[in-house]
């Protein structure tokens, strides 16, 4: 059925309305609406958005598939409220190519559950010395915009420039993953108290905060278009607050992990905890909230990074960074965000819809918003549920979740991809064909 009837949704958190769904397009935003013909989902109580946008997922595929594959990765993004992901660079091969990008592309128009974007590398093999093809990446069929090393840093800035003055011809951006290397050598977590007293080789904040700062002055120089991945400390926000002060083309993110959670969960040695860049401190945990707030950071990237268990189970030092969260982000934000008041929902569906949609490129299709005659990505949460975090019951391969048994509200009632139902009653139902 291709016809659709939302009953009594509150949108965006505010006013209650019927939303008609036909061919994949809102048709009509009205109360009462009567449609025979239409399937009846019922949302009293619930809040519809616009379908949520990942700007920053590893789906593993091609090479890692032991670890998640685009159709597993895009299951858990649709049972989060994801109706678009962006694939990072970092599978096997390399996607450093047109071959490989059209290879991710083609493969999420195959077996995916939402959009699916891939992420061109910025240099050939991640590995920081050579450009990769980005003008072949970027007139492909998959028309790639965003590039990104991460993973890893493009640490050497006469490359970063090249890559800025590059994209700028076709408004491309670069996603740097901001770690200066040789700060953070044998780095296991956040250089600190806790690292101290646990006797692991920190990772100091000015790591991130001094490529930030390196970037931002040549994005300024080239007016040239910068995102900043996972931003996790207060003196990064203040560089980019710096930044954009000043008019530069930054924009930055942050995880719903390090809005949550402290270097203090290291102190369990439980490998899980271990991430890139590392869980700061408290301080830096409230200031990121703040940021996110005042609009200094633009988007909530989840940083969803699905590991085989062997990666995880075992000593710290020899763990795999990284942390699942696609099913669970809007809840982490609803938690640190919404419930303290600090934002709205309609502030949600900036963070992690219109703007991850806008600094991807495709504003065309996602992110738009709940209007008439708009693409029907819609998702249907509810508020006022409650879960437990049962990471076996994932939809990802990846079960190396930090949220484990923890009890956070929110739950997804529905979510709707170009106006086919991927979870209706908060299951997963078919993927759009």
């Amino acid at each position: 059925m291709s016809k659709y009837l939302i009953k009594g949704a509150s949108l965006y958190g505010e006013k209650v309305a019927d939303i008609l769904i036909e061919d994949g397009v809102i048709s009509r935003i009205a109360e009462n609406i009567d449609a025979a013909d239409a399937q009846v989902v019922e949302a009293a109580g619930q809040v519809a958005l616009p379908g949520l946008v990942d700007i920053h997922t590893h789906l593993r595929q091609p090479g890692y598939e032991a670890s998640e594959t685009v159709e597993t990765g895009t299951r858990a993004a649709a049972l989060g409220g994801y109706t678009a992901v962006f694939a990072m660079a970092n599978s096997m091969p390399v996607a450093d190519t047109a071959a490989v990008v059209e290879q991710v592309d083609r493969l999420g128009k195959e077996s995916a559950w939402c959009r699916v974007q891939p992420i061109g590398a910025v240099t050939v093999g991640l590995k920081g010395e050579r450009l990769s093809d980005i003008g072949g990446m970027a007139n492909s069929t998959a028309n790639v915009r965003v590039f990104s090393d991460d993973g890893m840093c493009v640490y050497d800035p006469a490359v970063m420039r090249r890559a800025l003055e590059y994209v700028k011809t076709f408004d491309g951006v670069i996603a740097q993953h901001a770690q200066e290397p040789r700060l953070t050598e044998g780095a296991q977590m956040n250089e600190g108290k806790v690292s101290a007293d646990l006797g692991l080789a920190g990772w100091p904040a000015v790591a991130e905060e001094a490529i930030i700062a390196r970037d931002v002055l040549l994005a300024e120089h080239l007016n040239s278009k910068l995102h900043i991945c996972h931003l996790s400390t207060k003196g990064s926000i203040e560089v980019v607050r710096w930044a954009k002060s000043r008019g530069v083309k930054v924009t930055a993110e942050a995880t719903p992990h390090h809005l949550l959670l402290t270097d203090e969960t290291a102190r369990t040695y439980d490998p899980v905890f271990k991430v890139n860049p590392p869980l700061r401190t408290e301080e830096d945990v409230l200031a990121l909230r703040q940021a996110v707030a005042d609009g200094i950071i633009d988007v909530i990237g989840t940083d969803h990074a699905p590991h085989p268990a062997e990666t995880k189970e075992c000593e710290w030092a020899c763990a795999a960074n990284g942390m699942t969260g696609l099913e669970q982000a809007l809840s982490i934000i609803q938690m640190t965000l919404v419930d303290t008041g600090m934002i709205t929902w309609r502030d949600v569906a900036r963070i992690l819809s219109e703007q991850p949609a806008k600094i991807g490129r495709l504003e065309a299709e996602q992110g738009r918003p709940l209007a008439e005659g708009e693409p029907a990505n819609i998702v249907l949460v509810d508020p006022k549920a409650t879960r437990v975090i049962k990471p076996e019951e994932q939809a990802t391969k990846g079960k190396n979740n930090p949220y484990r048994g923890m009890e956070v509200p929110g739950s997804i009632r529905a979510t709707f991809y170009a106006g086919h139902p991927t979870v209706l009653n908060g299951e997963l139902a078919t993927p759009r064909r």
